[in-house]
């Protein structure tokens, strides 16, 4: 065991020293929920960081559309069409990314879907789709994904949460707690998989406008979220970038378990 962790350790030691703390050359990454907003900004950034990028998503335009945005010259083998509420589905996007590219360094679960409604108007098929979406895609994924990760040495998972995970949220009871879920869930394989040179970590994202919320916020709640962050606007995609890059890359590589809020200083604010 003993030897196993210096081994391991000179190759995280050799791997920072030849590829620089927060490049991603020659890592393969896979974003599901690679097509809409974060994702998609997220996809860009790895790319531009080294990495070969995959997308997930449901939509087949959508993955051809991003495909074509991330590699014009070679979009094949790019986008993957997945349905990740679904255990079988994952595992046959695990089955076809594996075989066009061998191995996977790198996931990102960033599927998610909300309802901005009381919580006593709230379907039950409402609910589960937001669960189904948001958590337990997200735990099917890590588990599906880090089984490969753990057989091959390690790898780095990038789940994203919400500030919703932090504080209860009015009109957003189910998508509180799914956020909730995904902490936890990325607190617990961090725990578990620790030892097998898999971290987990989480981004918290503060308020961006994406296609999820851009019509659902009301013009108040908008200016609210600019009011209370600490540095008085919403957030631009392109700032979440930085955070995935650390998270995903040698820089991080005594980071699990964490929660990286990426909010403009909006829970610094207090109440």
């Amino acid at each position: 065991m003993a030897m196993a962790a210096t081994a391991a350790a000179k190759r995280r030691e050799t791997e920072m020293r030849d590829t620089g703390m927060y490049e991603l050359e020659g890592k393969t990454a896979l974003v599901i929920g690679g097509t809409g907003g974060i994702g998609r900004e997220l996809a860009r950034g790895f790319r531009d960081a080294g990495a070969d990028v995959l997308v997930a998503g449901r939509s087949r335009e959508k993955l051809a559309e991003t495909a074509t945005f991330l590699y014009p010259d070679a979009p094949d083998k790019v986008g993957y069409q997945v349905d990740a509420r679904s255990p079988a589905e994952l595992r046959r996007l695990r089955d076809e990314v594996l075989a066009d590219h061998r191995r996977l360094d790198i996931l990102v679960n960033c599927q998610g879907t909300t309802a901005i409604k009381p919580a006593l108007e709230l379907t039950e098929a409402e609910y589960d789709a937001i669960a189904d979406t948001n958590l337990k895609s997200t735990f099917f994924a890590c588990t599906v994904f880090g089984a490969g990760m753990i057989a091959a040495g390690g790898g780095s998972i990038v789940n994203i949460a919400s500030l919703a995970a932090h504080n209860g949220w009015a009109l957003a009871a189910a998508y509180s707690a799914s956020k909730w879920g995904v902490v936890g869930v990325t607190k617990s394989l961090a725990a578990e998989w620790g030892s097998r040179n898999v971290r987990v970590n989480a981004i918290a994202p503060g308020f961006f406008l994406t296609d999820l919320n851009r019509e659902r916020m009301s013009p108040q709640r908008k200016e609210e979220a600019r009011r209370r962050a600490a540095m008085e606007r919403m957030g631009e995609l392109h700032e979440l970038v930085g955070a995935a890059i650390f998270l995903a890359s040698p820089a991080s590589g005594f980071v699990t378990g964490s929660v990286v809020n990426v909010d403009g200083g909006y829970l610094a604010s207090g109440i």
